[in-house]
């Protein structure tokens, strides 16, 4: 069984986090969906659902979109905004998990899209739930992966201490039984499940100094670091005074008029076989 470990919690900050990173990566990220309207798209880990429903835009009113969620708190946020943007009817959020999907029998097999992002990096066994994904998909319908390879993010220059840090945050993924590089097996993950490997693409997520949004690309990678602190600290990955010692530096980087950040989500696409 693959049981899903989210390291960051679910804490108010921690929401804001997300939301933020939804903002961010949206615009880059939904084009490529390559929503015509009318689809049946199903999104597995739909976390706040801000993605979900922006498909369901898309989708439009004769497309019909479902949103499947773990998290008691992250699906109670999900609905609490969908009814502040007068959204509520927009997207059917179930709560659930990735491997025993909250699906009725006529459902399997009938969406055009299923669609998951940040969701296998957080799971014991990925394989599992991207079979599950492509069990839920028509014939000739497409699954769409979207996750993190952390041995990618590059920033400039480098803060003291920042890259120790990282590392011990990679590795606090291992330790949970998770794969903080599992983007580069996105289109092996669609192979083995069954599905045939059509595309695979980067989604640059990254900024720089002087970008009117930069501050809060910064904010978020300072996020990422501070609410895995729990998780870093008590596996002895890294002491908390080195910790502490390294976001200082990274918040001093942030002040740079050169300072860079280069990082980019795996995107990887599939088709079930007719």
């Amino acid at each position: 069984m693959s049981e899903s470990l989210y390291i960051h919690g679910t804490a108010p900050e921690e929401q804001q986090r997300l939301s933020l990173l939804n903002h961010l990566l949206n615009d880059a990220a939904l084009p490529r969906v390559g929503l015509v309207g009318g689809e049946r798209i199903l999104d597995v880990g739909s976390g706040l659902g801000q993605f979900t429903r922006s498909m369901a835009r898309l989708a439009g009113p004769s497309g019909r979109v479902i949103g499947v969620e773990r998290s008691v708190e992250q699906l109670t946020e999900a609905r609490r905004l969908a009814v502040a943007d007068q959204e509520e009817k927009l997207v059917d959020f179930r709560q659930g998990n990735a491997i025993a999907l909250p699906l009725r029998h006529e459902e399997w097999g009938s969406f055009d899209i299923v669609h998951t992002r940040f969701l296998l990096e957080h799971v014991t066994d990925p394989l599992a739930v991207v079979r599950m994904m492509v069990e839920a998909v028509r014939p000739a319908g497409k699954v769409i992966l979207q996750d993190d390879d952390h041995e990618v993010l590059r920033i400039y220059p480098e803060p003291e201490g920042f890259y120790d840090l990282w590392k011990a945050y990679a590795r606090s993924y291992s330790i949970a039984g998770n794969d903080p590089y599992v983007g580069r097996r996105l289109v092996s993950l669609l192979y083995e499940s069954g599905a045939n490997p059509v595309a695979n693409h980067w989604v640059f997520f990254g900024s720089c100094a002087g970008h009117p949004h930069f501050s809060s690309y910064a904010a978020n990678l300072r996020g990422v670091l501070q609410t895995a602190k729990q998780a870093i600290v008590h596996n002895d990955l890294l002491s908390e005074s080195h910790f502490d010692s390294a976001i200082d530096s990274l918040q001093r980087w942030e002040l740079n008029s050169n300072a860079a950040l280069w990082y980019a989500v795996c995107w990887a696409e599939g088709v079930k076989p007719e």
